[in-house]
């Protein structure tokens, strides 16, 4: 599952299975075009890995602080409510909440070192900050695709991911750190592409404005919902 890793260097690093699917060879493209770009695997459903990210990560900063954890990792299961099972169920828990949550504990220690090398006067995704990727689909008043099926497993975990964004940004902005969680829109990818329908919105788009959207943030913004234009979200 991905995660995307910004340090205080401008070092980008991105983290992705040990596979040869498309995405992660234009990683690897990405990377050979761009000396500061690092590619490391990482599972967030396995702690071992996280924590072998995590030291990988922590010696590429050479004592540096971390400023920005964006918390990717997505995973949809389309079932009926009748059809809908324990385990999707699970493992979609497991990937959006405790996934993001092992994620933010075990890279604390750097994001604590960013916030303290960083201004002390505000926070802001330059001091240091965690993003959870969420969606409006675990929205309750949005409810995002619901014509295209219930999705369960994705709604209700995303919706856990949400209240979860809302506590971080409560406890972490006394560390120093900002969390808000962003809907990155509906996306054109292998995910948000469903049958024959193509996703109103360019990966490009999103992410340039996700972007924007990260640069105006400050502390009166943590534990809130985003989308990637900017407007607040209802939970």
């Amino acid at each position: 599952m991905a995660e995307w890793l910004r340090s205080v260097k401008s070092l980008g690093m991105s983290v992705c299975p040990e596979t040869d699917s498309a995405w992660v060879q234009e990683l690897r493209e990405l990377a050979a075009q761009h000396s500061s770009v690092r590619i490391l695997p990482l599972d967030v459903e396995n702690s071992a890995s996280i924590q072998e990210a995590f030291v990988s990560v922590k010696d590429q900063l050479a004592g540096s602080g971390l400023n920005l954890l964006i918390n990717n990792a997505g995973k949809a299961v389309s079932l009926s409510f009748h059809t809908e099972s324990e385990e999707s169920m699970h493992q979609l828990y497991h990937i959006h909440v405790v996934g993001s949550l092992k994620m933010s504990q075990t890279f604390l220690p750097l994001l604590k070192k960013a916030a303290q090398m960083g201004p002390q006067d505000s926070l802001s995704c330059n001091r240091a900050a965690v993003i959870n990727i969420s969606s409006t689909a675990g929205s309750f008043t949005e409810l995002l695709g619901w014509k295209f099926g219930p999705s369960l497993s994705y709604r209700c975990s995303k919706a856990a991911l949400n209240m979860l964004t809302w506590c971080q940004g409560l406890l972490l902005k006394e560390e120093g750190i900002l969390c808000i969680a962003i809907h990155p829109g509906w996306v054109q990818t292998d995910m948000g592409n469903y049958r024959n329908f193509l996703a109103p919105i360019k990966k490009e788009d999103s992410v340039q404005g996700m972007l924007k959207v990260f640069s105006t943030l400050s502390e009166k913004n943590a534990g809130y919902f985003f989308d990637w234009e900017g407007k607040e979200l209802c939970w």
